[in-house]
């Protein structure tokens, strides 16, 4: 026989929610926010991403090679001479992001002699491994006006650069932003381009 007491009861029930849970769970909400829009941030300003394309830019960058563009440095600074950039070429925004390293900067003068890159009639041995093979348009001396940038392929003898009379100096505006991490193939890892 079972017994039942429907007399007063002295036992309190506990509360299955209590401030400070909820404080805590208010918290862990306020810090995974701030980490989404934190997220959101970097990766609209500096993980935007493209391939490489072709082998102008070996042995520091490869055909097929991810990187990684910094998009905001340049509204910041200006491109310096040895930054690896991405832009549109002759700033068509339907064509593939072209990655170059700029040689040459506004108001620099450049031109191509006997295979060799000269900046401001100096001579830039150290700059490439092999003699240039085509000097294109740097045959004749340019000078770079206020928002242009000279720019040419590592790979110097395979790669459609400024000397090109298709693709010639590279505008600001055309610059999507500078490449600063790349993913390597196998197990080379990430690195950051110099």
């Amino acid at each position: 026989m079972v017994r039942r007491y429907n007399g007063l009861s002295f036992y309190q029930r506990k509360k299955l929610i209590s401030g400070e849970k909820i404080s805590e769970a208010m918290s862990w909400i306020f810090i995974v926010a701030v980490a989404i829009l934190l997220a959101f941030f970097l990766v609209f300003t500096m993980g935007m991403r493209t391939t490489v394309i072709g082998t102008s830019m070996e042995p520091a960058l490869y055909n097929g090679q991810v990187v990684f563009l910094n998009r905001v440095v340049y509204n910041i600074l200006q491109p310096s001479r040895g930054d690896v950039i991405a832009f549109r070429p002759n700033g068509n925004v339907n064509a593939h992001y072209s990655v170059k390293r700029v040689v040459a900067v506004p108001g620099d003068k450049v031109q191509i002699l006997d295979g060799v890159l000269y900046l401001n009639g100096e001579r830039q041995d150290d700059m490439f491994d092999d003699l240039i093979a085509d000097a294109g348009v740097a045959d004749d001396l340019i000078t770079l006006e206020e928002d242009e940038y000279f720019v040419m392929g590592d790979n110097c003898n395979s790669s459609e650069d400024s000397r090109s009379v298709n693709l010639g100096n590279v505008k600001k505006d055309y610059i999507v932003g500078k490449v600063w991490l790349h993913m390597a193939g196998g197990d080379k890892g990430i690195g950051r381009v110099n």
